[in-house]
């Protein structure tokens, strides 16, 4: 494979995200989502890489991480294959599960850390999946608002920038259409 055009630094925010290979679903039952998090915790969280946010959608997934270490494609590349083979193996299919190889954007700024935080945590909101954030469960979104603790993500790193949890759940739910221009070149399309 080429090499990518963006270089992995340790102390620096990625967006990370890949989509179903032809558009089709990652996620074929409901179980799959909870896989796919013990995997990111085995490939991603195990590597010294911190997950600030994540969402988890039916043909889709957004992870938002902080490396403390060069590890990232290496990390990621294990667990890829590792989700592939497995979905592979129960569903008795074969090929490609995911378009390509994992995508990645570097975020060099507070402003876009805090929009891109917002996106994913409104992506099944956008789909049509639910009404509020904290109605989707693959998502970092109960975390961050102290609903749920699963020990996957580090929303420490996103609140410090508010004044409590509330203010960040204001933040994301005042959303409107013209927040995505910010992070427009960030986002998966």
């Amino acid at each position: 494979m080429p090499n990518r055009k963006i270089q992995f630094k340790p102390g620096n925010y990625y967006h990370i995200y890949n989509r179903g290979n032809n558009y089709q679903d990652i996620f074929l039952e409901q179980k799959n989502y909870s896989f796919f998090i013990s995997l990111l915790q085995q490939h991603l969280v195990k590597n010294n890489i911190d997950i600030i946010a994540y969402c988890l959608m039916p043909n889709h997934y957004h992870i938002l991480v902080h490396l403390n270490q060069e590890s990232l494609s290496k990390a990621m590349h294990s667990f890829c294959v590792a989700y592939t083979k497995a979905i592979n193996k129960h569903f008795q299919r074969v090929g490609s599960l995911f378009q390509g190889r994992f995508q990645a954007t570097h975020l060099d700024t507070d402003d876009y850390l805090l929009h891109l935080s917002r996106y994913i945590h409104l992506n099944p909101i956008q789909a049509n999946l639910v009404k509020y954030p904290h109605e989707w469960r693959f998502s970092s979104y109960s975390e961050y608002i102290n609903l749920e603790n699963y020990n996957i993500s580090k929303p420490d790193k996103i609140l410090e920038y508010f004044s409590s949890s509330y203010t960040y759940q204001q933040f994301v739910e005042s959303f409107q259409d013209k927040d995505t221009q910010i992070i427009k070149h960030l986002i998966i399309e």
